[in-house]
């Protein structure tokens, strides 16, 4: 049974579910629109371009769910997969996913994004084991600050290495699709790289590693 491992953002989805929740917050008035939109759209920018600071980023993602009890939060999210996920979701991804069930792999997704927002994703998408950027919690509720090793570049392959150490499961055989240069160090760590309508540093990367390159749009 091969490891089938996934990105999120802009591989199974149209689109960043992360930024996308920026923008929810700002539509719904949950936060205040004008800065926390230019602030959501300039960490966007930075992590395009391959220089994010991934840990200012997620104090400020994680800031507003410290404002609300995980039951409001929960119906947030609940309107939020509605409006601004099912739009973005891909049948060609989706039949992706099947296919690999259907040979035996076991399906992860990993992700920079934290698990608040990804985990219902990840569910919708059918895909138990999600590997994420977690925020702190104490009784219940987030306080706002990030927890552990970021999933963002090769953190992303520290968290991959430690649950293979607690799962006793390989690498053998194993695939990673994403559309992101900031996830070379992991595409460089598994059996079989897969582009997936990548970014042009990624795009360049693959030609030259001899990767495929698909398109799931």
């Amino acid at each position: 049974m091969a490891l089938a491992i996934f990105d999120l953002d802009n591989t199974l989805l149209a689109g960043d579910s992360d930024h996308a929740w920026g923008e929810f917050l700002v539509a719904k008035g949950i936060v205040d629109s004008d800065e926390f939109k230019a602030k959501n759209d300039e960490f966007y920018r930075q992590y395009q371009q391959g220089g994010l600071d991934i840990d200012a980023y997620l104090r400020f993602a994680l800031s507003p769910l410290s404002k609300y009890s995980r039951r409001e939060l929960d119906a947030m999210h609940a309107t939020f997969m509605a409006e601004y996920i099912t739009p973005l979701r891909l049948p060609k991804a989706e039949a992706l996913l099947q296919r690999h069930r259907d040979a035996g792999d076991f399906l992860m997704i990993i992700t920079a994004t934290n698990s608040f927002v990804t985990a219902p994703i990840a569910d919708a998408l059918g895909v138990e084991t999600l590997l994420a950027s977690e925020g702190e919690i104490i009784d219940n509720r987030y306080t706002g600050r990030p927890s552990g090793t970021p999933c963002f570049k090769s953190g992303k392959v520290s968290r991959l290495q430690a649950w293979l150490a607690e799962t006793g499961r390989s690498l053998e055989g194993s695939y990673f699709y994403s559309d992101s240069h900031n996830d070379l160090p992991l595409l460089e760590a598994v059996d079989h790289a897969v582009a997936v309508d990548p970014d042009d540093t990624l795009n360049a990367a693959a030609v030259a590693a001899g990767w495929p390159v698909i398109s799931l749009r």
